[in-house]
């Protein structure tokens, strides 16, 4: 007679793991697909030059003077400074970011020199304004843009201080997303 094997516990433990395995990955009631990922990052908040602050074509005086800008490109003229023909604008920026989000905008704090393009004769800006006004939290970016407007005051020498021909500068403007 022949003898009978006996299966271990340890051996049908693992003879029904295997049967039971094999069973689970052929039922027709699972599928396997692969997926994608795609992230993008983008600038929260950012902020472009869209005209440049333009004082105009205006002559010197005997005292000099000043000439103002306003955000709302009006120009007033101080002292004995001539106003002449041309156009004047203040400068704007576009803003963008999140909708609805807040932001600060800080005006330069100190002079801005003016430089003759070809002479060693300067002019100063020392005022600044803006529309929406400096400060914490004035700017609100409805619809997720909103355009700046910024104005300063120019204080110019008589003719030998500023003689003739053109002048020009650059300026930091800061807007921080609050």
């Amino acid at each position: 007679m022949a003898a009978k094997k006996s299966i271990s516990p340890c051996g049908l433990v693992l003879m029904l793991l295997f049967i039971t395995s094999g069973l689970s990955a052929q039922t027709p009631y699972e599928a396997s697909a692969t997926g994608h990922v795609i992230a993008e990052i983008i600038p929260v908040f950012s902020a472009s030059e869209t005209s440049q602050l333009n004082f105009g074509r205006f002559a010197p005086g005997p005292q000099g003077g000043k000439i103002i800008i306003t955000p709302q490109s009006t120009i007033s003229v101080l002292g004995s400074v001539y106003k002449g023909t041309g156009s004047v604008n203040a400068a704007s920026f576009y803003v963008s970011g999140d909708v609805d989000a807040s932001y600060s905008i800080a005006l330069p704090s100190d002079p801005v020199i003016l430089k003759h393009t070809s002479e060693t004769k300067t002019m100063i800006i020392d005022e600044w304004y803006s529309d929406p006004a400096p400060g914490l939290g004035t700017g609100m970016l409805q619809n997720g843009f909103q355009v700046v407007f910024v104005g300063a005051a120019l204080n110019v020498g008589n003719l030998y201080d500023n003689p003739v021909g053109v002048y020009t500068g650059s300026y930091t403007i800061r807007f921080d997303f609050n």
